[in-house]
């Protein structure tokens, strides 16, 4: 399977955003990519208003991610906004593209470091996996790199790559708790962590204020056995990583802790 990284940096306007996942898409669609991740928030940056953007699954949004999708002949995750209850949206990742027509909602809302994405989020209830090229992919966003045991159940549904999307709040020490917590969710899954973030905006020239999440960059992907393959820097970058599923069976092997493992 070959993954690309689509690692950019998220306006307030999802028109022009989705012109940014058209232009990528087509790029890793010719580079020979099976898939293309995006970031959480690629439909609207985080610090606007997201109730002026939400949007069902099937509204024109999304359903122009799935055309794009269909016709590159790739399969893209990206994160949108979805409609929720009580006047809240959810943080939902987009999985389309050729026999692939899925998403999540996240589970794991970020009230943390000052912010509190609750107050306007609606959380997720469910783990989603879905097939491609054989393999089977678990899907999760930002936060929940936090919680090994989505990884662990996404891992008991077959999954044998795990994609995070992010748009990783920056601060002291971020960075490196991110990185930490890719290697540390692809050991405890024995999967591979394919984790795509936002670009670090002040990359590009952007001043941004407020403590609302809007990246850092360093996406990456790493082994089932914790080896970082592939890391980007903090600007907006299209990365291709060839993932072989292979090296799972390997893995589990020296390293069964989805068979070892205990509830208490």
């Amino acid at each position: 399977m070959r993954v690309a990284i689509a690692q950019m940096t998220s306006g307030s306007d999802p028109s022009e955003n989705l012109e940014q996942v058209e232009r990528l898409t087509r790029e890793a669609s010719a580079g020979g990519a099976d898939l293309v991740v995006f970031p959480e928030a690629t439909m609207c940056a985080f610090g606007n208003d997201l109730s002026a953007v939400v949007e069902p699954l099937d509204g024109p949004w999304a359903s122009r991610v799935r055309e794009i999708a269909v016709g590159s002949e790739i399969v893209i995750v990206a994160g949108m906004f979805t409609p929720g209850s009580e006047g809240r949206v959810r943080n939902t990742l987009l999985a389309v593209g050729p026999g692939v027509d899925t998403s999540y909602d996240k589970v794991h809302l970020f009230d943390a470091f000052g912010y509190r994405e609750s107050d306007s989020v609606e959380p997720g209830t469910q783990a989603v996996t879905f097939a491609l090229e054989g393999a089977t992919v678990g899907l999760a966003t930002c936060y929940d790199i936090r919680f090994p045991a989505l990884f662990a159940a996404n891992a008991g549904k077959g999954a044998q790559v795990n994609i995070v999307c992010a748009s990783w709040g920056a601060g002291e020490g971020k960075v490196e708790q991110w990185s930490l917590l890719a290697r540390a969710r692809a050991l405890d899954s024995t999967t591979f962590v394919v984790a795509c973030g936002q670009a670090d905006p002040a990359s590009s020239g952007m001043q941004l204020t407020g403590s609302a999440p809007t990246g850092v960059g360093h996406s990456a992907v790493v082994s089932p056995l914790g080896r970082v393959i592939a890391e980007l820097g903090p600007a907006p970058e299209l990365a291709f990583v060839d993932i072989d599923t292979a090296e799972i069976d390997d893995a589990r092997g020296k390293l069964p802790v989805l068979a070892n493992a205990r509830s208490f």
